[in-house]
């Protein structure tokens, strides 16, 4: 054996990791840390997934080093969200990872109780927007109507259980990332495609409440038109589960 892979096998794995893309996201990555720092009572480590060598994230690295847990940068090999985001899941080798968004200051309280449910058997645990205690604010009408839709019909039209479908803050197990391929190519659909094959597995999912503020600073870069026919065929997938029988992954 290589030194490398001798070091790899005594090294003690994390059980969280916490995925968080960023595109020049500045300062707000210190607050979040800091918020992580003084919450997060389970074990974890963070993955940074950019785009660009020129990230501003980089002009932050020695305050980042003074965290106590650990922080990689992981670099998108392509450009956008879902490529950085695929790239930060297949780089990790924790028993679990939860995709963060780097603006969310709002539910840092939540990650140790996900992390509690993926224990408790869950291989997916939705932040969810739609249950008592969750909530959707500030939304766009157009997202709203459309990530409202999707959600209320797969609840009541498939065997999906839970009320967010599309929400892409999420925990997965290292388990499901390993067994699936993710085909999506374009904004957060991983997440649905991800959630759709969990349930045609019919591993466990579970949600808990979340909240969600459209961001105040920046620009979103939820690009609707643009990514909705890679949404719309997961969201098929997921009904056709149910009423078509279908097996196969």
């Amino acid at each position: 054996l290589k030194f490398e892979q001798i070091k790899t096998i005594f090294m003690k794995k994390t059980p969280l990791e916490i995925v968080i893309p960023v595109f020049n996201e500045g300062e707000k990555v210190l607050k979040l840390m800091q918020l992580f720092e003084d919450n997060i009572k389970s074990e974890f480590k963070v993955s940074f997934c950019y785009d660009l060598d020129d990230d501003d994230i980089f002009l932050l690295k020695d305050k980042l080093k003074l965290f106590s847990f650990e922080i990689k940068y992981i670099k998108n090999p392509s450009r956008g969200p879902c490529s950085a985001i695929k790239q930060g899941l297949k780089s990790g080798d924790s028993d679990c990872v939860i995709v963060y968004p780097a603006d969310d200051f709002l539910n840092f309280n939540i990650l140790d109780k996900m992390y509690q449910a993926y224990l408790d058997g869950s291989h997916i645990v939705a932040a969810s927007r739609f249950v008592e205690g969750g909530s959707m604010k500030g939304c766009p009408i157009i997202k709203s109507i459309l990530v409202r839709t999707a959600s209320f019909t797969l609840y009541y039209l498939s065997s999906i259980p839970i009320k967010d479908a599309s929400n892409g803050f999420r925990l997965f197990s290292r388990k499901l990332l390993n067994e699936v391929q993710i085909e999506s190519k374009v904004g957060f659909a991983y997440s649905l495609e991800l959630l759709a094959k969990c349930n045609r597995l019919k591993y466990k999912i579970s949600e808990i409440p979340a909240q969600w503020e459209e961001r105040s600073e920046g620009s979103s870069r939820f690009k609707v038109f643009k990514w909705l026919p890679q949404y719309l065929k997961w969201y098929i997938y997921g009904l056709s589960t149910t009423w078509l029988r279908r097996k196969k992954i």
